[in-house]
This record gives C-alpha cells, sequence and structure tokens, in this order.
C-alpha cells in the first residue's frame, strides 16, 4: 500500500477546515496509508526529504501556483506511477500564505499546481486532499469519479 503525507505549513485554526481535512483523510485510508501533518515552517518541512542512504526519504511534490496543471486522470496517474515504482513515502506539501522558496521548488520531485487562480493555502489542501480521493477512485475503478 503506497503511504502519502500531505503536509502543510502552519496552525489549521478553522474547525471547518478541521473537518474536512480529517474526512478526506479518513476517506484516503481505505486506499493508501495516509497522514496528515502540520509544520510550523519550511524548513521543518523540507526536513522530510533528508536522505536515507544515498536516496531521499520521501518524494516530494510542492504545491506551487508555477507547477505543472494536470487533469484528475492524469493525476491519478502520477499517483499511480509512485506507486508502482518507488517504495518512499509520496510527501505532498503547502506552503503557508508566502508559498514555498525557490530552494524548496528546486527540492522538489513534481512541482504541481492547483490552476492559474490564487487559493488559500488551507483550502487547497482541501482541494488536494479531494484530488488524491478522486485519483484512487479513478484507478480503483469506483464510481465517485464519473470521467468529468
Amino acid at each position: 500500500m503506497i503511504k502519502i503525507k500531505v503536509a502543510w505549513i502552519g496552525k489549521t485554526r478553522d474547525p471547518a477546515i478541521q473537518a474536512l481535512t480529517a474526512d478526506y483523510l479518513k476517506r484516503l485510508a481505505y486506499y493508501a496509508d495516509v497522514e496528515g501533518m502540520a509544520f510550523p515552517s519550511e524548513a521543518a518541512l523540507l526536513k522530510m526529504r533528508e536522505k536515507v542512504g544515498a536516496r531521499p526519504a520521501h518524494s516530494i511534490v510542492l504545491l506551487d501556483m508555477r507547477g505543472k496543471q494536470l487533469s484528475s486522470e492524469e493525476f491519478a496517474k502520477l499517483v499511480e506511477n509512485h506507486q508502482n515504482r518507488n517504495p518512499h513515502p509520496l510527501l505532498f506539501a503547502i506552503g503557508g500564505a508566502d508559498g514555498f522558496s525557490e530552494q524548496a521548488r528546486k527540492s522538489a520531485s513534481f512541482i504541481l499546481s492547483l490552476g492559474t487562480m490564487t487559493l488559500a493555502h488551507e483550502l487547497a489542501r482541501i482541494v488536494l486532499l479531494e484530488q488524491l480521493y478522486r485519483a484512487f477512485s479513478i484507478l480503483k475503478g469506483h464510481p465517485y469519479h464519473l470521467g468529468h
């Protein structure tokens, strides 16, 4: 089973965001070993990339508006390819209000954009979690995703 970590910078104060995060993490647990993690800073989050032996401990996917936009089906393929080829956990990282530094972008395995519109980082987390759930529903042929 693939290991996925969804990390964000900063505390979540809004109970609605906390509830939606918990709901999607619970849904995802059916398909993956999933964990949500809050970090106080970008530096603390990037320590997750530290090496184990000769390889990074995690493959990091940064969310950044300058990243690559994917359809839901393409995103599902990205998750599937990682699952089939890489034993390390897949870490999706959502930056704080100021986004990520250039150093963080350079350390990423992949940079993903949820679109050209700017989203509040807490809303981006919910969109990412929903898309992860949708990706697994696509891969498993679950009717949640009907191709639109």
